[in-house]
């Protein structure tokens, strides 16, 4: 499992369209990470802006882990943004930072600075957070970030088919994939009101992945897992019972799929924010 990682802006707050159990427990969190933990789950990704959820992971055991924060908002000024990162490396001891929004980069200020922070050993290594929409290779050479972290999913395949994915890599960046259930829309049984029309769309896709034998869980999972330039998938949770479902589908064989068929290319369904 060294290659799932646990997002946990879950526990800093109430999140995802799919979530009906609002933000978790301290007592769930901490039950979470022990069965992560224990299943060789090696990367906690959080953030500054995700609520209480560093002041959580500061009160529980996460030496097991590799820990991923990001940057508050630049719109603070240059000063903040740093003192908040100091605040993220001394709560959790952080093995990474990433820029939150890439638009920050404008300010020529920022990345000098966080280059900074990871030559005296603040940070160990330094990212950008991005979309699609940023031009996330552009973004790659000129930066040379060793991280990026990008949603990727079954449903969302534009970064593999325009080969986003394969030049990253070949630039040497780790890459992180977010977003791999699209925040559970092949589990819901009533979708958004805006995305009504898209149901047959998803149905159909469901259907599609029962007749090859898996669940809608184990087919998100494994797409993502197994391409090769995914280093690290992350997965959110609220209980720990959720926790083990992804655990059981990630070790279920990979269905024989046209993947690229199965992808959906809605700018609207594809992003979360326009729900």
């Amino acid at each position: 499992m060294a290659r799932l990682g646990l997002g946990t802006v879950q526990f800093g707050q109430a999140y995802g369209v799919s979530n009906s159990h609002g933000q978790v427990s301290r007592d769930t969190a901490r039950a979470i990470l022990a069965r992560a933990a224990g299943a060789g789950i090696g990367l906690l990704d959080t953030a500054a802006n995700y609520g209480e959820a560093e002041t959580v992971l500061a009160s529980l055991d996460t030496r097991p882990f590799r820990i991923v924060t990001k940057t508050i908002g630049m719109a603070h000024g240059i000063d903040a943004v740093l003192e908040r990162t100091r605040q993220s490396a001394e709560l959790l001891n952080a093995d990474t930072l990433l820029v939150h929004a890439a638009a920050d980069l404008a300010h020529p200020e920022l990345w000098p600075a966080l280059l900074d922070l990871k030559a005296e050993g603040v940070f160990r290594r330094i990212g950008i957070s991005i979309y699609v929409a940023d031009n996330p290779t552009a973004l790659a050479a000129r930066f040379q970030p060793d991280v990026m972290q990008l949603p990727f999913s079954l449903l969302d395949q534009r970064l593999l088919a325009d080969h986003t994915l394969a030049r990253l890599r070949d630039l040497g960046v780790e890459i992180h994939a977010r977003s791999i259930f699209l925040q559970g829309l092949l589990f819901l049984e009533r979708l958004p009101e805006k995305l009504a029309y898209a149901a047959p769309r998803l149905a159909a896709i469901k259907a599609r992945i029962r007749e090859a034998g898996a669940t809608p869980l184990a087919a998100a999972l494994g797409f993502v897992l197994s391409r090769p330039q995914i280093a690290v998938a992350l997965v959110g949770v609220t209980s720990p019972a959720e926790l083990e479902e992804i655990l059981v589908a990630a070790t279920a064989p990979l269905p024989a799929l046209d993947w690229a068929a199965l992808a959906l290319d809605d700018e609207l369904v594809l992003t979360p924010s326009r729900w």
